[in-house]
C-alpha cells in the first residue's frame, strides 16, 4: 500500500506507521489523518498483525495539528474537524490489537494526543513531549484530559497542561508518562522488542484482556468487570488455540 503522508509496513507480525511529512515537523493534515485511518484499518483486518508501532520520520513524531489547514476554517467546520480527530482517538484507544507509541522527537499537540492514546509509549530520550494548547488560546483534544490524569495523577497532569511546558523523554518515564527512554539510535530496537514479545502471545488472549482493562478505566462497577473476566477466561480457554498454548508452554519449562 503506497500513501501520500505516512509509510506503511508489515512484517513479522507487526505493522508500522511512520508518519512522513518530515520537512514540516510531521504536522497533521487532513491527508495525513486520512492516510493514517486507512492503514489502521488494514492493520485491524489483517490477521497476520498482531500489534502496531507507531512513529515518525525525522526530527519529530508529531508537532501537532498543521495550522495552515485551521486557516480561514468556519467554527462550523472547526466542530466537524474536531468531531473527526475525536472519532480518530476513540478508535486508536479501542483498537482491538496493542499499540506502541516510539516518540522518536518532538511530540505536541495531537502528536501528543496520538501517543497518548496508544497502549505503550518509548520514548527517545531526548524527545520533547508536551501540550502547548494553553500557550496558544487553544485546548487539548484526544481525551488527553483524561488520559494524562490515569497515567501521572491530578496534580503533575496540572502542572504540565496549565504551565504548558515540554518535558523530555527521561523525566517522561521518571513521572510515568511512557513505560520506557531510550537513546534515539536504540528506539526503534526496543519498539520492535517489545512488539516481538507481545507478537508471540495470543492474539485473542490480548483483545480480551484489553476490553476488560477498557472497561475498568470506564468505571463499570466491579461485579460487571469480574463477571466480563468469568466469560473472557471461558472464551479463551474453548480455543483450539488453547491446547497448543499450552503443549508450548509444557515444552519451554522442559
Amino acid at each position: 500500500m503506497t500513501f501520500e503522508c505516512i509509510v506503511y509496513e508489515k512484517e513479522d507480525g507487526v505493522a508500522t506507521i511512520k508518519l512522513n511529512r518530515p520537512r514540516v515537523l510531521n504536522a497533521m493534515n487532513r491527508q495525513l489523518w486520512l492516510d493514517f485511518q486507512e492503514a489502521l484499518a488494514d492493520a485491524k483486518r489483517d490477521a497476520a498483525v498482531k500489534v502496531v508501532i507507531v512513529t515518525g520520520e525525522g526530527r519529530a513524531f508529531s508537532t501537532g495539528a498543521d495550522l495552515k489547514d485551521s486557516k480561514g476554517r468556519s467554527l462550523r467546520d472547526y466542530r466537524a474537524y474536531l468531531e473527526a480527530l475525536q472519532e480518530t482517538s476513540r478508535t486508536i484507544i479501542r483498537f482491538e490489537k496493542p499499540t506502541i507509541a516510539a516518540i522518536n522527537g518532538y511530540a505536541l499537540g495531537s502528536g501528543y494526543e496520538l501517543a497518548l492514546a496508544c497502549d505503550i509509549r518509548i520514548a527517545a530520550e531526548e524527545a520533547k513531549i508536551g501540550s502547548p494548547e494553553a500557550k496558544v488560546t487553544s485546548s487539548v483534544t484526544g481525551g488527553a484530559m483524561r488520559l494524562v490524569q490515569d497515567l501521572i495523577g491530578p496534580g503533575k497532569a496540572r502542572e504540565l497542561l496549565f504551565t504548558a511546558e515540554y518535558i523530555d523523554g527521561r523525566e517522561a518515564e521518571r513521572i510515568g508518562l511512557v513505560n520506557k527512554a531510550v537513546p534515539l539510535d536504540r528506539l526503534m530496537e526496543e519498539a520492535r522488542t517489545m512488539a516481538a514479545k507481545i507478537a508471540r502471545n495470543s492474539a485473542f488472549s490480548i483483545k480480551l484482556i484489553k476490553k476488560g482493562l477498557l472497561m475498568a478505566k470506564d468505571n463499570v462497577s466491579m461485579e460487571a468487570l469480574m463477571d466480563f473476566e468469568v466469560e473472557a477466561c471461558l472464551a479463551c480457554v474453548s480455543t483450539q488455540e488453547r491446547e497448543k498454548s499450552l503443549e508450548a508452554f509444557a515444552e519451554r519449562k522442559r
